[in-house]
This record gives structure tokens, C-alpha cells and sequence, in this order.
């Protein structure tokens, strides 16, 4: 699944907190004349292409906005970002990730868009059902989508046909699916197995609890209980006895399937092109195990503004034209995920070539109607929960820890995390 970059020094953000304390989300209005916006955004030089592209489309369209644009790759992003707040130089508009919306507005660093969403300025009704929520913290719209994606289970589609067994399909059960990666195990005569293991995947967990009703996240606390914990390691366990996955120790997740480990892994639909592109096999892709209500539409990435800028309307009326203008989203193409506005997305599918990108976009026109809502932005120790579960799993698989006993010490560990 996704990963992100360490959180940036806590010294740093709460710096810039005592800083902003008297700042007001909604003011000052832009001054007359020209506008200079800073924009800083991590990715390669193909996404910097496009972003810059965009940004210049509208710049053609207002031309008394100008645009001082800065880019690099992720690592240390989060670093450079907080000291150029504690500066007091910090970027107007920035790309920020879901893993840190919640710490970053709790310091007090975003600027509140919820008045421009209401009014309509920045118009989100195009959106998919819960995805303007996912950019919602304390009742304050701070974060809006820059592209968007859902969870998949992602197959190797030419091996399963040559072993002969069915293909996976969106609503199985996770005995049936379980059952179905034994099945491939089984034909393969043990040189591939059927699933990556994915008990210490965090984002699967946190689906599978939302089949049964539960959370991960219940306000600042955790929405589940040690039991259901155990349930999940002993379900993979029981999955690993019956050779479904790998032994313990192999790779997992988008490694283990690229590698020709395993036939199945899961992974998000978003990244279903870059997987593609490492194997000569055909790779499907449908709604992972469960009750696809389970799934949600997941800001790939945010934009957000500044707290401290001077330049609100203009900051979002920059996010509004990259969420929403048909020409920007052609311009934008994919590479932060589709394009958050659903019209915008189908205008510009004719412009995906046939091929990974075109399939995932299939994907997920496809499980729309499916999927539940979002749920809330995860707290700002989630990077810390999700490294707790992988290492309650990794015991379980070298059979270190019974699942009760993994259950138990994670559920303790991650409330203890969340408290702190």
C-alpha cells in the first residue's frame, strides 16, 4: 500500500502555530493589481511538467497572476516545508498527503477553505460521495482533492488463466478469497502463491474492519477493540497453514506480485499503471475482499493553502480551477490519481491511451457506485499505528506471538500512540 515520508520535527510546526495564533483564516482579501502565489509540491519532473502546464493555463486565463513555482522528490519535503513556515516564507499553495492533514491543521498551518466551499467558489459537488469530507477536519474544509483513487486487489490476470483457475471478482467473501488464492497455490504446484500477505497491511485491516461495521479511527481514539486485532492476525495465519500466501519473511504487497512471488496483492488503483509497467504479464484489478462498501474514495494527495498567505481568494480559486477546469484536468492527466471531479475525469478518459491507465480508470468508474464514504483523515500518529501493525504481524508470522497475544500488544501500543 502507500507509504509517506517521516513527520517533520514537532518543534518546527509548533513554532509556526505560536507564529500563526493571530492570524485569521478568511483574511486579509487580495490586493488589487498583481498576484505572485507561491506553489510547492513534491513528485518527478513529469508531474512538475503537468502541475507547471496547469499552472500556466491559468495564468493565460488571469493574467495578473503570476506564479513563483518550486518542486522536488519526497524525501525531506515535509522538512523543507516546516522550516520555510518557521521563515515566515511558507508557499501559498502546497501538495500535502492525508497522513498529515490532521497534525498540520491541528497546528494551526492550514488556511480554513470552508467558506469558499460553501459558497461554491471551490465547487466539490462534482466529487465522489465522501471524498470533500476526506479534507475536512474540526468541521473545517482544509484540504481538497488533487486526484483521487480506491483501494484495489490487483491479479496477475495471464498467470491465473494459465493455471486455469477463475479469476478473482469484486464482492468475495475473504474465506472465498483466501479459499481462491489456496486454489492458485495449489495449481501453480507451489512456484507461485496466491496472495501477498497482507496482515500487516494497515489499509487492508482498516477495510476489512469496515466490512464488519467497525473503524479503524473513532474520534481521537481507535474505533475497534484487541479482539478484533486477533481475528484479523488469525485469519492470515490460518491463510499462511493453508499455503495461500508466501512463508514468513518474503516480500509483500506490489514487490511480491512484480517479482512473480505471488498472483495477488493489495494495492490502489492510482499506482496500477507503475505496476503494470515492471511486468510483461497482463495485471487486472478488482474491489479487494469484502464488502465493497468498505472502500472509499481516497485523496491521492490534497491541495492546501497557507495559513499565513495574503492571498486567500486567489489561493482558492487556483484550487477550485485544478479540482474542476476540464482543460487543467487534460493537462494534469493521472499522475496524482484521476481527476477528483467525476465529469471532468470521464471528459478526459478519450485522452488515456488503451493500456494501465485506461483499466484503472474502468476500475473505478466501475466500483463508483459500490464503494462507501470516506471516512475522516486519519490522526497524525497513523504513520505510527500502521508501522505498530506491521511489526504484530511480522511476530505472528514467525510464529513469535499468537494472534491474541499481537491483537492485545498492538491495541495497546496504538492507543498509547494516539494519546501521545
Amino acid at each position: 500500500m502507500r507509504r509517506f515520508t517521516r513527520r517533520p520535527p514537532v518543534a518546527l510546526l509548533a513554532a509556526v502555530a505560536l507564529a500563526l495564533g493571530g492570524c485569521s483564516a478568511g483574511a486579509p482579501a487580495g490586493a488589487s493589481g498583481p498576484v505572485t502565489l507561491s506553489v510547492f509540491w513534491w513528485g518527478d519532473q513529469a508531474r512538475a511538467q503537468r502541475t507547471e502546464a496547469a499552472l500556466k493555463l491559468y495564468s493565460t486565463r488571469h493574467p495578473g497572476t503570476i506564479f513563483k513555482i518550486t518542486w522536488q522528490g519526497a524525501d525531506g519535503y515535509y522538512d523543507r516545508l516546516a522550516t520555510q513556515a518557521v521563515g515566515g516564507n511558507a508557499p501559498d499553495l502546497f501538495q500535502i498527503d492525508d497522513a498529515r492533514l490532521v497534525d498540520y491543521a491541528g497546528r494551526g498551518l492550514l488556511l480554513d477553505l470552508t467558506t469558499p466551499v460553501t459558497e461554491g467558489r471551490i465547487d466539490v459537488t462534482g466529487f465522489p460521495k465522501g471524498l470533500a469530507d476526506y479534507g475536512s477536519v474540526g468541521g473545517r474544509v482544509v484540504g481538497v482533492a488533487a486526484g483521487a483513487e480506491t483501494a484495489a486487489l490487483v491479479y496477475n490476470r495471464t498467470l491465473v488463466k494459465e493455471l486455469g483457475v477463475a479469476e478473482p471478482k469484486t464482492g468475495m467473501s475473504y474465506p472465498q478469497f483466501l479459499a481462491w488464492a489456496a486454489r492458485v497455490t495449489r495449481a501453480s504446484g507451489g512456484d507461485v502463491a496466491g496472495t501477498a500477505d497482507a496482515s500487516g497491511d494497515l489499509d487492508a485491516f482498516w477495510m476489512w474492519l469496515r466490512a464488519q461495521g467497525r473503524e479503524l479511527y473513532r474520534g481521537a481514539g481507535l474505533g475497534f477493540q484487541r479482539d478484533d486485532a486477533a481475528r484479523w492476525f488469525a485469519m492470515w495465519q490460518e491463510a499462511r497453514w493453508d499455503d495461500a500466501t508466501p512463508p514468513a519473511g518474503g516480500p509483500t504487497g506490489e514487490r511480491a506480485l512484480v517479482q512473480g512471488r505471488t498472483a495477488a496483492a493489495f494495492g490502489w488503483a492510482g499506482e496500477f499503471a507503475g505496476w503494470q509497467d515492471q511486468v510483461d504479464d497482463d495485471l487486472g484489478l478488482v474491489a479487494c475482499p469484502g464488502d465493497p462498501r468498505a472502500q472509499w474514495p481516497r485523496a491521492s494527495y490534497y491541495w492546501a493553502g497557507y495559513r499565513g498567505t495574503r492571498e486567500p481568494e486567489a489561493v482558492a480559486d487556483v484550487i477550485d480551477f485544478l479540482a474542476n477546469d476540464p482543460q487543467a484536468g487534460r493537462v494534469l492527466g493521472d499522475d496524482r490519481g484521476f481527476a477528483p471531479n467525476l465529469e471532468v475525469r470521464e471528459t478526459n478518459a478519450a485522452d488515456l491511451a488503451e493500456g494501465p491507465a485506461r483499466t484503472a480508470l474502468a476500475f473505478e468508474s466501475a466500483v463508483a457506485d459500490k464503494i462507501g464514504p470516506s471516512p475522516a483523515p486519519p490522526p497524525p500518529a497513523h504513520a505510527e499505528v500502521r508501522t505498530l501493525l506491521a511489526a504484530a504481524a511480522a511476530r505472528v508470522a514467525a510464529e513469535k506471538s499468537t494472534p491474541g497475544e499481537a491483537g492485545a500488544d498492538f491495541y495497546k501500543k496504538a492507543t498509547a500512540a494516539l494519546a501521545s
